[in-house]
Parts: C-alpha cells; structure tokens; sequence
C-alpha cells in the first residue's frame, strides 16, 4: 500500500482536532450532533465550531472563519454548500489541516453540467492539495481507536475497537447496517459513508483496514467502483491478508443501475463481471442487508469451516424441515452420520431413535448438559461433518419466573459447555439456529458474550446461505492460492495494426476473417475456410474444401449477419456456391443499402457437434471478463454461461465449464456426447490470455458458435466477431 494512501486516512479517521464548519444551533441539525458525539465519546481533542453569526453556540465559543481559531483545525467537517467547498478547502490545505469530511451534495449524482463541472474542480483542488477528502454527498465516519463520531448519528451506544471494518457509498444504508452489527454483539470498528469518492475511494480505506490488526472482515456497499483496479489490488490485499472482503453491489437490476447512475454519477457495471473479476480478488458479493450481516456474524465468530459438510442437530420437525430445504436450495451438503455418531444418539436418546441429518431429537431438550455435550462431541468427532447447527432460541431475558430461570440457566450454560468443550480448543465451529430471525435484546447480547465463537445465525435459509457464501470464498481463495497470477502480456500485432487504422475512439467491429485471423493467432481452431471476392473463387475455394459448405457475407459493418440473410448452409456445388454469393448480395443490399461486401467467407459445414459460446465483453467498472456457455440459440434462450476474469488457467477453466450446464452435456447426458472437454479447455485459456494481454483495447469478443466435437476430435469457431476501441483516459 502506498505511504500517502494510509497517511491519509490515518489522518482522516484519527484526527488530532476538529472544525465544524456551519454549526448551527438546532439541535437536530447535523453540526449539532455531530458536535454531541464528539463530547459524548471524549474526543482527545478541541472541538471548533465556526459560523460567523455566532459568538457562542453549543455551550463553547464559536469562531468566525477559519483563521480566527485558536488553533490549525486538523480535520474539516464541512457542512457548506458545495459551491463553497473548494475555497474552504484551499484555505485550510494552506493553514496545515490534514483531512476533510466534504457533506454538501449537488456534485455529479444530479447528473447536470453544473453538478459535473463543480466536481471537477473539487477533484482538482484535493489534487493540488494533498487533502485527504472524504466525500463529497456522504455522512461522515466513525473511528472507535481515533474516538471519532462524525457521524449525525446518536444511536450508536459506544466505541469499540472491534473485527468488523465498513465502507460504503451509500450514508444511511451503511451506519444502519452497522448498527445491526453492533446490535447482533459484534464489534465494529470504522464505519465510513465515502460518497461520490473524489478525494479518497473504497480501494484506500480497504488498504488502511488491511493494515490494522484489529480488523478481521471488511465490508463495503458499492454503488459503482471507482479505480477499479486500485479496488482489485486492496482486496487481493486483504484476500492474502486472510480478511475477507464482504460486499453489497447494487447495480444488480437494470433499475439498480440506473439508481446508482442518479447516486453517484458513475456507472455501475454488470454484476456478472463484478462476480467474476471481484470475486477472484477475494470479495463475497450478497443480495441484501441481512445477508451481509449473517455472513459477518459467521466469519467473525467461526471463521472459515474446511469443509462444506454440515451436521443439524434440532428438537424441531419443523425446523428439520426447513433445513431440508434450505441446505438444498444453497448446494450444502448434509452426509449420513458415521455409525458411531449414530451409536451414540440411540445410547442418549434411546435405542429406536431414527438417525438421520438434520437429526430430529426432541427428546435432548430434556436431558442433562452432560449429555448434550456427549452427543455434540459424537458430531465433533464424526469424519463426515465439517460444521455443526444446533437448534437454540438466545432467552431475551433472565425469566419471569422460576422455570423461565431454569431454562434461560441451561440454554447458557449449554453454550459456554460448547465454548469450553469444543471452541476453546479448536473444534469444528457451531452455529445457532431457529424456527425464525430475531433481534437480541440487552440481555442476549450481554449473555452470549461467555460464548464468542459460537455464531447466531438465525433461521435455516439465512444460515445455510451464509454457509454457502464462505464454503464458496474458501473454495476460490485455495484455487487461487493453487494458480500462477495472470500474465498480461503484449497486446497482440494483429489488433495493434487494426487500430492504427482509426482515429476515433468509438468502437468499431473486425470483420469475420479478420475476427478469426485474430482468435487463430492465439490458438483457436478455425474450420477449413477461405476468403473469396468473386462467387466464381468462392466455387473454387468449395471445391478444395469439399460439400457441403457454408456461405457467408463479409463486411465489418455487417455485425448480424444472419438477419441481413448473409448465411447460407448446407450448399452441396460449385453452381449453389455461385447462386448463395448472388442471393447474399441482394439480401444485403435489400437488408441496408449502405453495407458494402467485401466478399464471401466459405467454409467446411460441420453438423454434428455440440454449440457453445465463448466471448470476451468489456465491463465499464470491472474491465475484460471471459464468457462461456452453451451457444447457438440457446445462450439467448436459457443463458446457461460462466464468467471469469482473464489470464486463468486449466484448473480455473474446468470450474468455468462445471459452473454451466453445458458441462454435463459435455461430459455426456443421455446419449449424447461426451465432447472434447480438453479442447475447450484449451480454447477457454487461449480466450483468457487474449482477454489479459489486449484488455485495454477489446471492447468485445463473441465466438458463437463455437462448436465441440466428440472426444479427441477438437472444438472449432465457426463464427467470431471482435469489437475493439482505443482507450482514452478517464
């Protein structure tokens, strides 16, 4: 990690004191309660509101401007208008202040020439400051080890220096979320709402919670990525470091998109690529609020099971039930018991107990804790299961009465016997769960504390969800622990030529033999073909090849060429040669008067194969990822395809294929198949290194389809068409 990026958000995050700039006296105001939190949690540090209308608010002495402080302000919390902020901002750089919380909105989210342009400017005055900025259109922060609320927050209880660390985009979402955390007993320690990002961005603050030991799991909520691969870096960082990157994308939908377009003023690329490129790098994505905290909850207090096998021990058919399901819906397995398991169930519960996974055991509800403990450790000791859930309501207080007492005594002290028997000791994790979610009240929260390392995981479909997600993180983190980093190497001559030839920086398209000149320079067999300009060589080249052929138009501006009916199959002679090169010209012409052919591709027909696709498609956050699937019709019908980041290898490429249904077709499916799956292979790696070495010039790549013959015959492209670009900065 660069020195200046974790200066800055030391200073940023642990100032030494503060300015509030716009305190206003309304006690619900924003600068008023922020002011409030920092007497609240001691800040070690003066605290200087200015406002020129005032001599006195709050209770201290209020200053006029900035150079009338007693002191250099080390950190700004700017409540200003934003067309005010860039001249706050030089003004304080020059008097020495290290860092600035920017709150004015009004900058690039509203999507207007005069929201964009004052953006610009505030980007170029923390440029030629050094500021350390965050924001602008955020909420602040909260630091616990810097005693630093800036939030206008007064629902969070205290400052711990807790495993969980978090940013996001988003200034509400992000403290709420945290503030469950804190409610569900974990301790967080840095919140961070980053805004649109223009001084400092989600890659520097994940940077800075590598480098703190205290922090165990990293959280973001992204609305669109800024530095995407500054971003990439921080969390292959914290992948190495053994802190897990959680993640809340939007962006999912095309209406999440368009939201974060209107929130942050980027955009927010597909989730496909995101999963692929970031997911690589190390980040856990989730769909919601409640799953990022359940998947905290389990890495914080269980960490990473080894295996995916889960054992379920409940006293509910309901809940058996339920994880049925769920263990089902999320792909976790639930194995038989070891004998010996069993032996032992029947010897606690009863020699006609039905052992099965989940176990049904309504009956150790009421035995002793000894015994509880004896069956768990029957679990602990079972080969066949990785991890443990355990069937327990949290009590939410002492009891009302004696039997409520009792109760509340043995569920806690049941715990604390797992704690001591088992996680004290490095045994396989366990987990709570329940029929339903519930909050924890004071009490459970006080109370679980003799158990840390158990997880509360809630109801049967989040909990086996959470699982799912870190079997799926630990999976990928060993694959990636296994593979050499991708080698980005020199972009190819072919598209280095193909540029020189423009000018603009739009994108523009290969034509189909110049596509496959391309993709067969990198290893990608190409079925035998030729390129012909006159229907009669296009007869010729029929001949040598050998019927039947297919027929196509060539033109770079012809992107889809069987709706401009530029593709004719199955031609058997030279004279059906003749006649498809004529009918392709007036299909053309009649299609869209301004293509012109630049010829006729004919190749050898090939029937019996299976279609697949393979591509490359630019991501606007994420940059290249690689694409495969079944191809033909059946990618628009049923997209059944994988993503990956590029520059993988073989190992990768199987997982790409198994990820797919087309995997099962080509490893054979009733009848039909096996295919050549190492060709594919071959092919999917030669797409990857393509993708790696011209990744900043291929807008698209689309090879479909690409057809997979029987075993040791080979896979062939039998169409391909290339996008480039040239890049352009920024």
């Amino acid at each position: 990690m660069g020195g200046g990026s974790a200066s800055k958000v030391e200073a940023l995050l642990n100032p030494r004191s503060v300015a509030i700039l716009g305190a206003r006296e309304n006690p619900m105001d924003w600068t008023a309660r922020i002011f409030a939190n920092y007497q609240r949690f001691e800040f070690d540090g003066p605290v200087w509101p200015v406002n020129p209308r005032f001599k006195e608010i709050w209770g201290v002495p209020c200053y006029a401007d900035l150079s009338d402080l007693p002191g250099v302000p080390d950190h700004l919390v700017v409540m200003r208008a934003a067309a005010s902020v860039r001249g706050i901002l030089r003004e304080a750089a020059d008097m020495g202040t290290r860092s600035a919380t920017v709150y004015a909105a009004g900058y690039s989210e509203l999507g207007t020439e005069e929201g964009i342009a004052l953006e610009e400017e505030l980007r170029s005055v923390i440029d030629e400051t050094g500021l350390a900025v965050c924001g602008p259109n955020c909420l602040g922060s909260m630091s616990a080890r810097g005693r630093s609320l800036c939030l206008p927050d007064d629902r969070i209880r205290e400052l711990v220096q807790g495993p969980v660390a978090m940013v996001g985009q988003s200034g509400t979402t992000t403290p709420g979320i945290g503030r469950t955390l804190i409610d569900r007993g974990i301790d967080v320690g840095y919140i961070v709402t980053s805004g649109n990002e223009v001084g400092l961005a989600t890659a520097d603050y994940i940077n800075y919670f590598v480098d703190d030991p205290d922090v165990r799991v990293i959280f973001c909520l992204i609305e669109a990525v800024r530095r995407p691969q500054d971003f990439l870096a921080a969390c292959r960082r914290a992948r190495d470091a053994g802190k897990p990157v959680v993640a809340l994308k939007m962006g999912v939908s095309e209406g999440g998109r368009a939201a974060a377009l209107a929130h942050t003023g980027s955009m927010a690329g597909a989730v496909e690529a995101f999963d692929a490129v970031a997911g690589d790098a190390g980040v856990i994505r989730v769909e919601s609020g409640d799953a990022a905290v359940d998947l905290i909850e389990l890495l914080v207090n269980a960490g990473i099971p080894e295996t995916d096998n889960v054992g379920v021990l409940v006293y509910s058919g309901g809940v058996r039930g339920l994880s049925l399901d769920a263990a089902d819906r999320h792909g976790v397995p639930l194995p038989e018991f070891a004998p010996e398991t069993a032996a032992k169930f029947r010897e606690i519960l009863g020699e006609d107990l039905r052992v099965s996974n989940p176990l049904d055991a309504a009956g150790f509800m009421n035995q002793k804790l000894e015994s509880i403990v004896e069956m768990v450790t029957a679990i602990q000791n079972d080969p066949n299961i990785g991890t443990i859930l355990f069937q327990e309501d949290l009590p939410p207080s002492e009891g009302i009465n004696d039997a409520n007492k009792r109760r509340t005594k043995r569920v806690l002290d049941t715990m604390k016997g797992f704690q001591e028997s088992f996680l004290d000791k490095g045994g396989k994790p366990i987990g709570l769960i329940s029929p339903a979610s519930a909050d924890l009240t004071a009490f459970s929260r006080e109370a679980r504390k003799q158990f840390p390392q158990i997880p509360v995981l809630s109801e049967p479909n989040r909990a086996f969800k959470a699982l799912r997600s870190a079997f799926t993180y630990r999976d990928r983190i060993r694959e990636a622990g296994q593979s050499q980093p991708p080698d980005f190497g020199k972009p190819s001559d072919l598209v280095e030529a193909a540029l020189a030839k423009v000018s603009s920086a739009d994108p523009f398209a290969l034509s189909e033999p110049d596509s496959k000149s391309l993709i067969s320079s990198y290893g990608i067999n190409l079925p035998r073909e030729g390129f012909a300009k006159t229907p009669e060589e296009a007869a010729r080249i029929a001949d040598d090849i050998g019927y039947p052929v297919v027929v196509k138009g060539v033109a770079a501006a012809m992107t889809h060429k069987s709706d401009a009916g530029a593709v004719i199959l199955g031609l058997q002679d030279d004279a059906a040669v003749e006649q498809a090169c004529n009918d392709i010209g007036r299909n053309v012409a009649s299609y869209d008067s301004s293509i012109e052919l630049e010829g006729w591709l004919v190749a050898q027909s090939m029937t019996n194969g299976l279609e697949l696709v393979i591509g490359i498609q630019r991501d606007p956050e994420m940059g290249p990822v690689v694409m495969f699937g079944l191809g033909g019709i059946w990618l628009e019908l049923i997209k059944d395809v994988s993503f990956c980041s590029p520059g993988f290898g073989r190992v990768r490429a199987g997982r790409m294929i198994n990820e797919t249904r087309a995997g099962r077709i080509i490893d054979g499916y009733r009848g039909d198949g096996p295919y050549d799956r190492e060709a594919i292979i071959d092919a999917l790696v030669a797409i990857g290194q393509m993708a790696a070495d011209n990744s900043d010039s291929i807008e698209s790549l689309d090879i479909n389809p690409f057809v997979a013959l029987s075993s040791g015959d080979g896979a062939y492209a039998l169409d391909a068409l290339v996008v480039l670009s040239r890049q352009t900065e920024g």
